[in-house]
């Protein structure tokens, strides 16, 4: 057993400072040590590895609680407000010092602990969708409020996930004297990709050696180069007309409504001479008031997907051209703002590829009769083959050639892909064959599913911080990678300028026409083990034929 005293970590400190200016490297960039250093390094290694993943599995009821409560606050973008409090005082109470009202936005935090390299940077996303409202636990739809939000994504447990592993590896740093900082964020509004590109235009990222995001999926797995998903920009475009009556004279107005549903006509006819791999979608925002008065404002909000900037630059400037010909035709004045935006991801090879390999030693959880029954349940309801939750990893993740791409969803993490080596874990809490963005998705992220889940997440996360605090060859490795791979003939460019602002007034109004009524149902972790029991849900609930 080796020693864990003061005097050994600075000796070893030191002869690692001496090893590493002197070795030679390998083809493949890998720090070559001799081989008593190397055994020294690996013993400690899985020596702190074992210990950090003990640390997670003893906190296996903090980490449910957190699930439990982040499902029940079921917040929308730019209103995270009850979630962003919550997880800033548990941070706090562990001794990490809270920024918050980051960028200009009130439920952005940022928390750190630690001193010195490497900096680590840990994110997750927390915010819900419309119409998103469900019990959990139950395989149909069944909402506790009819229409509220809820988290139809699953964003409701990535906060359980980097907080644990976090706290399991502060306590080892603490008792190693290990160097380094761990730095904490969730992503806000990440449903409506607004807000990670102010964070790296605002410099939060200048000073990171490596980024972890957890992401909710179905199985535990991450992957390495340019992802098969698209980025994209947001944009609200506002027309401005006359109002009038619409009967007694139509012929004095200039409807703002007419040049928003000529603009979503030519967008709509405009896509049979776009790529395959495009995504244009649209909501009207604003249409007027009432059928008598013709309509002087109108706003139609558009978000514009391609693989890549330059192409998604240019889908922007089509959607700019045809609407300023809907406000030509109908004789009024079109003015636009950008809402939000997204570089399509490109994740690191090097930290992708330790990472994995923890994925490999965790493995899958050992899910039950109750969770596969609800899995196959909730498949069935929606006509999909019941198959239930994976028990068998998923492949390393690796590159897709751009001609292989036809488009997808985006995350505004990608952002940060092109600014730091960055990667993507992805822990199970989800089901497969799923629609997504649908209260579907809600159901088993307050569930054992996601409990079980969440802390097998935590777990990689965990060992992979590790990895990346003692073997300082990997994040060398990653930066090599990022350098010379991922940024060779790519130049990052922003979408938003130095005058935009976050768009912090957005989902303010449904918020508050139900966070009242939501309340009454947030977790009480004094009274109940958990969500479920609180509910009186009986796990798992399938409809009587099935």
């Amino acid at each position: 057993m080796f020693l864990r005293t003061f005097t050994w970590t600075i000796a070893l400190v030191i002869g690692f400072a001496v090893v590493f200016s002197a070795s030679p490297r390998s083809d493949d960039n890998k720090v070559v040590l001799a081989d008593g250093m190397q055994a020294n390094v690996d013993a400690r290694l899985d020596t702190y590895k074992a210990d950090v993943v003990n640390d997670v599995a003893s906190m296996e009821t903090f980490t449910q609680q957190m699930v439990d409560s982040i499902f029940s606050f079921g917040e929308l973008g730019f209103q995270e407000f009850e979630t962003a409090k919550y997880c800033a005082e548990i941070l706090r109470r562990n001794g990490f010092t809270v920024e918050e009202g980051v960028s200009g936005i009130p439920t952005q935090w940022i928390a750190t602990w630690g001193s010195g390299k490497p900096v680590i940077s840990l994110g997750f996303d927390i915010d819900g969708v419309p119409h998103g409202n469900q019990r959990p636990g139950v395989a149909y739809h069944a909402p506790l409020i009819e229409n509220a939000p809820g988290h139809g994504e699953g964003h409701s447990a990535g906060a359980a996930v980097q907080i644990t592993a976090a706290l399991a590896v502060k306590k080892l740093m603490e008792r190693e004297n290990l160097p380094g900082t761990i730095r904490i964020w969730p992503g806000i509004a990440e449903e409506m990709v607004a807000t990670k590109e102010f964070l790296v235009r605002d410099g939060y990222f200048e000073d990171v050696d490596a980024v972890i995001l957890a992401h909710v999926g179905t199985n535990l797995e991450t992957a390495w180069g340019s992802a098969s998903g698209n980025g994209l920009v947001s944009i609200e475009y506002t027309f401005s007309g006359q109002s009038a009556h619409s009967a007694g004279a139509p012929w004095r107005g200039r409807s703002a409504l007419d040049a928003v549903e000529l603009m979503n006509i030519g967008v709509n006819f405009r896509r049979e001479h776009l790529r395959i791999t495009q995504r244009t979608h649209y909501v009207i925002k604003n249409g007027g008031d009432q059928p008598n008065v013709v309509p002087p404002n109108a706003s139609v909000w558009y978000y514009f997907r391609e693989t890549d900037y330059p192409h998604i630059k240019a889908l922007w400037e089509t959607g700019d051209a045809i609407a300023d010909g809907a406000a030509l035709m109908t004789n009024t004045k079109v003015a636009s703002r950008i809402l939000g935006s997204a570089w399509p991801q490109h994740t690191n090879r090097p930290i992708a590829e330790t990472t994995y390999a923890n994925i490999q030693q965790i493995g899958l959880p050992e899910w039950t009769e109750d969770d596969q029954a609800l899995a196959k349940a909730l498949q069935k309801e929606l006509g999909q083959e019941a198959v239930g939750v994976p028990t068998e990893l998923a492949a390393l993740g690796e590159y897709v050639p751009e001609e292989e791409k036809r488009g997808g969803g985006s995350n505004d993490f990608g952002h940060i892909t092109y600014n730091v080596p960055a990667i993507r874990l992805n822990f199970p809490g989800n089901i497969p064959n799923l629609p997504g963005h649908n209260w579907a998705n809600a159901v088993t992220m307050a569930t054992p599913i996601a409990h079980k889940g969440a802390t097998a997440g935590a777990k990689v996360a965990a060992m992979t911080l590790i990895d990346m605090l003692v073997k300082p060859e990997i994040l060398k490795e990653a930066w090599t990678y990022f350098n010379e791979v991922q940024m060779k003939d790519v130049t990052y460019e922003h979408f938003i300028t130095d005058d935009d602002k976050p768009a912090i007034w957005a989902n303010q109004e449904l918020m508050d026409r139900y966070r009242e009524e939501m309340s009454n149902y947030y977790f009480d972790p004094n009274k109940f083990d958990t969500y479920l029991e609180q509910l009186g849900i009986e796990y798992p609930t399938v409809r009587p034929e099935q």
